[in-house]
């Protein structure tokens, strides 16, 4: 029997750099029309347990997903994982240390705003994050888009698009990029956990050799459609991934509300139908 409806494979919540709380972004998937939603948080899976608790009690399925943050070529590059064993001491440990990598990352940030003459700290970052809401746990959760709402506080700029393009974007004045997981690396991780591994949003990294080269390494899935590719990125990336017989993959990449405006999209405005979402789960591996 056919399963009906729709699921949107990539969100993130207060768990990582969302705005909403993971029974909201499931309260919003369901008030969508979705018949799934996945919860992809960045490099932590801190929000899996409330979410899949919502998905029961509203009747919508919970897809327990991640994104890795990883380089190469210079670019970042995210991989997104799913069903990967929540038990599996390795794969914790492993989440553990590329939490770490963050924490670096802001480190290097915050010394490079401060030769600018932009003096903040990351205490004050935390502090704002969680003044605002988010649920942070420990240092190694805060990235970009916190560092940047403390700049908007602060008036350094007017809103999140001039905070990444003028100091935290792979152009801005004070982005950094320490040695970190590859993507390669990200892929055997997820394998290893036992989840299904999937390209995010190739369109941003314009550079499609590269694209090809992490599917020849061992990807089962490219997300062709996303808030931020256009039609014919679409169609290039599904050509792209029925050429190598992967699976085809879409989501929102939605973060929440800031400052009025939704990033990447609204929850659902990039979907694919539960027979995709089916074809996660078959993939995944007993551990």
């Amino acid at each position: 029997m056919a399963i009906m409806g729709n699921a949107d494979l990539h969100t993130h919540t207060l768990a990582s750099d969302g705005t909403n709380a993971p029974a909201a972004v499931v309260r919003l998937a369901k008030e969508a029309g979705l018949a799934a939603v996945a919860i992809t948080d960045h490099d932590t899976i801190a929000g899996w347990a409330e979410a899949l608790a919502e998905g029961d009690r509203l009747g919508i399925e919970v897809i327990p997903g991640i994104e890795l943050s990883t380089v190469m070529n210079g670019r970042d590059v995210h991989i997104l994982g799913y069903w990967c064993n929540a038990n599996d001491g390795q794969w914790l440990d492993r989440l553990r240390s590329q939490q770490g990598f963050r924490g670096n990352r802001n480190g290097m940030m915050i010394g490079k705003l401060r030769d600018l003459g932009i003096d903040v700290t990351l205490d004050e970052i935390v502090s704002h994050a969680r003044k605002s809401g988010k649920q942070v746990e420990s240092v190694e959760q805060i990235g970009r888009p916190h560092l940047a709402e403390v700049l908007i506080a602060r008036g350094v700029v007017a809103d999140m698009r001039e905070a990444f393009d003028r100091y935290l974007g792979e152009n801005g004045l004070a982005y950094c990029n320490p040695p970190r997981l590859q993507p390669f690396e990200a892929i055997d991780w997820i394998r290893e956990a036992g989840g299904v591994s999937v390209i995010a949003h190739p369109g941003l990294y314009g550079d499609d050799e590269m694209v090809e080269a992490i599917v020849r390494h061992g990807a089962q899935g490219i997300e062709a459609y996303h808030s931020d590719h256009d039609a014919g990125q679409e169609q290039r990336y599904e050509a792209l991934a029925q050429r190598y017989g992967l699976l085809v993959t879409g989501g929102s990449d939605f973060h929440g509300e800031k400052q009025g405006v939704v990033f990447h999209g609204p929850i659902g405005h990039r979907s694919v139908s539960m027979q995709v979402a089916e074809q996660l789960k078959q993939l995944r591996r007993p551990v």
